[in-house]
């Protein structure tokens, strides 16, 4: 069995992230690929401090069991679907600092992205890119990218056009090939 999670890359409270996860795990379990489950993680719910912060001692024993809960999550998957928001042309600084987290739990599984901002969420995936690169997270070609402009109603409403389904199903068959390969190696 293979085990995708699916990154819900964003805490802000007034998010698009958990529309566009929610579409991708939709997307993703109706096509019934087999011997594959997706499980959505949403980056909200571990409360992880900011990595290298200085905790009063009463939040110390809370943030030391969400960071354990993290890296026990992220270690049971064999791949993983980064949904990431562009922010100032970069990767949100909660997902950056979540991932700031991670080392062998990721190491040699695979990863794809779906992004969304006013350029479809691209320069994120680069940013992605580099910082996966080196935890050692190989990472597919084809993302999917929802624009802010034409896939959502006036910037808050998630009305994504149907031609983004060839790029879903694209990254999903790259992202369950390099999964399938790099589980032979761990």
């Amino acid at each position: 069995m293979l085990k995708i999670g699916i990154i819900v890359g964003s805490v802000r409270k007034e998010r698009n992230a958990e529309a566009v996860a929610n579409w991708m795990y939709e997307f993703a379990v109706n096509r019934g690929d087999e011997n594959v489950v997706y499980e959505l993680v949403d980056l909200k719910d571990y409360k992880l401090p900011f990595l290298g912060e200085e905790l009063p001692e009463n939040r110390q024993k809370e943030a030391e069991e969400a960071i354990a809960n993290w890296s026990n999550k992220m270690d049971s998957f064999d791949g993983y679907i980064f949904v990431a928001p562009e922010y100032n042309h970069a990767v949100g600084g909660a997902l950056k600092n979540a991932l700031d987290y991670l080392n062998a739990e990721v190491n040699n599984k695979a990863a794809g992205f779906v992004g969304y901002g006013s350029l479809g969420g691209v320069r994120a995936h680069e940013n992605l890119r580099l910082i996966l690169g080196e935890l050692q997270v190989a990472d597919v070609r084809t993302a999917v990218t929802f624009s802010l402009l034409t896939d959502f109603e006036n910037m808050r409403v998630f009305k994504p056009a149907s031609y983004h389904e060839n790029n879903a199903n694209g990254m999903l068959d790259q992202l369950i090939a390099w999964s399938r390969a790099l589980k032979t190696i761990r």
